[in-house]
């Protein structure tokens, strides 16, 4: 499962080196899947559930599940890009949302704690703890900041299927739900908009936006339970490199030092 997780960070990391003013997301839905290809694998997303797509590429208000199309992408947009791979039977699935150019402070704030929100909902993904304990965690942190926890779509189980028990919700009560077992591989996914948790699906029967229009972010890694402790499957390393960020964010979920491969 690692080196599913770690394909589709590779794959967001070509993504965020091309990602830029001017470019398509339909163009880079085609780099996606080339380079998944190239790597003995399938996108995970093609063909699930009727998705036509490798890449969901939700702009702006759009929450998750954007279909990518052939609108250029525009300075002050942000893009969340959620990737699936089947390699060697397994999935990987994560997300990143990117800043494009100049984007509004107040949008760039809700990037940072959103991402800051997966940590901390990692942090409680461990023995002893229950899934009540990771939406929780995640809810508390980012409404404190007066945003809105989709609840309309949650994070969930990963493995031989992209979508397993347990459901992981962004939201909920401490010592609730299913209890954590060790080897258990989660995706947690927090979707947060900037102010109404409320959304609504467009007629393309995939896109999901906020209600009030305002902007969404989600990020997502794939985590597995190992020694009763939280260890990162997947990785932001690639996307750094390519934007030239420097981050130990990661380190405390890593048993072992990250080395990037080709």
């Amino acid at each position: 499962m690692r080196k599913s997780a770690l394909l589709v960070s590779k794959t967001l990391g070509m993504i965020a080196a091309e990602i830029k003013p001017g470019v398509t997301t339909l163009q880079l839905d085609k780099l996606a899947e080339t380079f998944i290809r190239d790597h003995h694998a399938l996108p995970g997303f093609l063909g699930l559930y009727g998705c036509p797509s490798t890449l969901l590429t939700s702009v702006n208000e759009q929450v998750v599940h954007g279909l990518p199309t052939n609108r250029p992408i525009q300075e002050g947009d942000i893009v969340s890009v959620d990737c699936g791979v089947l390699m060697n039977e397994f999935y990987g699935d994560h997300a990143y949302t990117f800043a494009i150019g100049d984007v509004a402070p107040e949008t760039l704030q809700l990037l940072e704690v959103t991402k800051k929100s997966l940590y901390i909902g990692i942090e409680a993904f461990r023995a002893g703890n229950r899934v009540g304990d990771v939406g929780a965690a995640i809810q508390n942190y980012t409404e404190s900041f007066g945003y809105g926890v989709v609840r309309d779509l949650v994070g969930h189980g990963l493995g031989r299927k992209m979508h397993e028990e347990p459901e992981m919700p962004n939201f909920g009560k401490r010592g609730k739900g299913k209890m954590f077992q060790e080897g258990m591989v989660v995706a947690i996914e927090p979707m947060i908009n900037m102010r109404s948790r409320n959304v609504k699906y467009l007629k393309d029967g995939w896109t999901i936006v906020t209600a009030d229009g305002k902007p969404s972010a989600h990020f997502e890694h794939n985590i597995a339970l190992v020694n009763g402790k939280p260890e990162l499957l997947s990785t932001f390393a690639y996307i750094y490199k390519a934007l030239g960020i420097e981050s130990d964010e990661e380190a405390p979920f890593r048993t072992q030092p990250l080395v990037l491969e080709a």
